[in-house]
């Protein structure tokens, strides 16, 4: 097995795809542009979903990146050994090319051929679908294994909830897949041990999903008329296996990140205690995620609501973990800056981005400052009548981290130095509500579910094209989109602007997009390179698109940019557009929301 460094497992694994017909593109964005029912890209397929449905790719059916992805959902588990809010997805992509035969031998050959990474076959193991109601037993894949060479007793049969990838939001593409394991050489916790464990006896490297359906709102499952290959590898874990190291922060990807942690803190990760070496780890992971959300070409800022919210929680969470290890105030930036220098050459809107992000960094880090303060003083007002051993109510607690941004840690922390007890459980109580809450109101607010096909997605992806050209003709040519989220009920834009736009002003806005609407324009869909997209003045972030080839929407006399749709054929298919809202999505970013009656 070869030890290999991330930048050269990243570089090995688009070489050898290369090798294999695929066209290498370019990460995405970590916000989803074509999937309006989760915040970030969370894996290698949302940028890639509309091709997934049937859409052409500009460069091909056959394609192989390295794609950012940001998971949120266990950030409180973030801190063990395993688990990171940012991650890169390595994956390989056939978009109704070649499926389960040509995709199982490529992996295997990847895993196990001494000229790429050579691992002992005797090591790895393998999964399979094993059938259910929706779906029926993967026979496919596990005779795929066989003709490789694999032994009957190294593959093994699991349900659902194992060996069924997708969709990444609430509706879309998906289907069975089939994961590769390493043997880690623990031994087995029982005669029943299996890749299902928690042991830590197998350790996933691979999935090789095979998208043969699509989930519908109503939870059935319809079979894909395009059937794809979407595989994904997780180059921080795998570069851990290959490193032969316990952790991901023990290998080179967090090296350098932890060894500036060390040196701003005067504490060591090694041979400390765990409490401190999990500090070590949610430092550096949270400050690498943070570094790529604000650096990323949609720019995210902190702020109270959806992505902004999520990265201002990541801020303030290693603000107070840097405080637990003795690193001062204002050096979260010298963090920010070691992880710019590590990644800028694989993701050059890192570098490009630079001074936003040391700035947003250091402004939050004044403002959490801020919030301690006042939730100080509202701890006191709390606890002003309790003597020692009275109990701070669970609901009381959360109002403190709710309303006013005070963590539960403060709490807790405060309330034994005083002699107080908290309500965990009814604080725990209430923040579950909270979230069910949240998600509830996520599922009603993207209630359309995927941004696919459909003829309302499409004109209203193609009204946000004649409102970006109204913005940037009637208030300012250096605006630009910030992001997107389209339903089938309604479109919701962001981007660029210092100041509240007035009701005359949107009014105009209305005027000029419903123009173009009455006009009856032909909607013009072109294929071509990206030099050539430029000097055409198409409007687009021409480094997060996908290869050489990229698709060019036309609306004559308003509009021409870089997207991958859907779209109408023609603006009379519309109808009136009205914006119904106007407001403040994050510093210097305002939002609209619009409809089209």
């Amino acid at each position: 097995m070869k030890c290999l460094t991330s930048d050269e497992l990243r570089q090995m694994y688009l070489d050898f795809f290369k090798s294999k017909g695929h066209a290498v593109i370019r990460s995405a964005s970590v916000i989803p542009e074509n999937d309006p029912t989760v915040l970030f890209t969370t894996a290698g397929m949302h940028p890639l979903v509309p091709y997934l449905l049937g859409q052409k790719h500009p460069a091909g059916t056959r394609l192989t990146d390295v794609q950012k992805c940001v998971r949120t959902g266990d950030i409180d588990e973030v801190g063990d050994e395993s688990h990171c809010t940012f991650f890169e997805m390595l994956g390989n992509w056939s978009l109704g090319d070649y499926f389960k035969k040509e995709a199982i031998a490529w992996s295997y050959e990847f895993l196990t051929s001494e000229q790429w990474l050579g691992i002992e076959k005797d090591k790895l193991y393998f999964t399979c679908f094993a059938g259910d109601e929706d779906a029926p037993r993967d026979m496919e894949a596990y005779d795929r294994w066989r003709e490789m060479g694999v032994e009957d007793d190294h593959i093994f049969f699991l349900g659902k909830k194992h060996n069924w990838w997708g969709p990444a939001g609430i509706t879309g593409p998906c289907g069975p897949d089939t994961e590769m394991f390493i043997d880690t050489g623990k031994p087995a916790c029982g005669p029943d041990c299996n890749p299902s464990c928690d042991c830590g006896k197998y350790l996933e490297i691979w999935n090789d999903v095979f998208m043969e359906y699509n989930k519908q709102a109503d939870g059935t499952f319809v079979p894909l008329e395009q059937k794809n290959v979407d595989t994904g590898m997780g180059l921080d874990r795998t570069i851990a296996i290959l490193q032969g190291k316990k952790s991901v922060y023990e290998t080179d990807v967090f090296a350098p990140i932890i060894a500036k942690i060390e040196e701003l803190s005067g504490k060591k990760y090694e041979g400390a205690d765990e409490e401190t070496r999990k500090a070590f780890r949610i430092v550096a992971d949270h400050i690498r995620c943070a570094t790529f959300m604000i650096g990323d070409e949609k720019g995210i800022t902190p702020s109270n609501v959806d992505q902004g919210y999520v990265l201002r929680r990541l801020l303030r969470r290693a603000i107070r973990f840097a405080g637990k290890l003795g690193i001062a105030e204002g050096n979260l930036e010298k963090i920010a800056k070691v992880v710019i220098d590590k990644y800028a050459h694989a993701y050059g809107e890192l570098r490009a981005n630079e001074k936003k992000i040391l700035s947003e960094i250091g402004k939050e880090e004044g403002r959490f400052q801020k919030t301690i303060t006042q939730g100080l003083k509202e701890f006191e007002k709390v606890t002003a009548n309790l003597a020692a051993g009275d109990v701070i109510d669970g609901k009381s607690a959360f109002r403190l981290y709710d309303t006013f941004g005070f963590p539960i840690e403060f709490t807790l922390e405060l309330a034994d130095e005083r002699g107080f007890k908290v309500d965990k459980e009814g604080f725990d109580k209430a923040f579950e509500h909270h979230q069910e809450l949240s998600h509830a109101g996520a599922e009603q607010r993207f209630k359309g579910g995927l941004a696919d096909t459909s003829e309302q997605t499409a004109r209203l992806h193609t009204a946000t094209h004649l409102l970006n050209a109204a913005l940037r003709k009637l208030l300012s040519e250096d605006i630009v989109q910030k992001g997107s989220n389209i339903t089938a009920e309604r479109l919701r834009f962001d981007f660029n602007f210092d100041r509240k736009v007035e009701r005359e002003e949107l009014d105009k806005l209305e005027e000029y997009v419903n123009e173009a609407i009455a006009a009856g324009l032909d909607v013009v869909e072109e294929e071509m390179t990206v030099d050539e997209a430029k000097a055409q003045g198409a409007m687009g972030v021409f480094d997060s698109k996908y290869g050489e080839l990229v698709k060019v929407y036309t609306i004559p006399g308003y509009s021409k940019e870089i997207c991958g749709g859907p779209h109408a054929k023609n603006t009379a298919e519309l109808g009136h557009f009205k914006i119904k809202k106007e407001q403040s999505s994050s510093a210097g970013v305002r939002r609209i929301k619009a409809v089209l009656d």
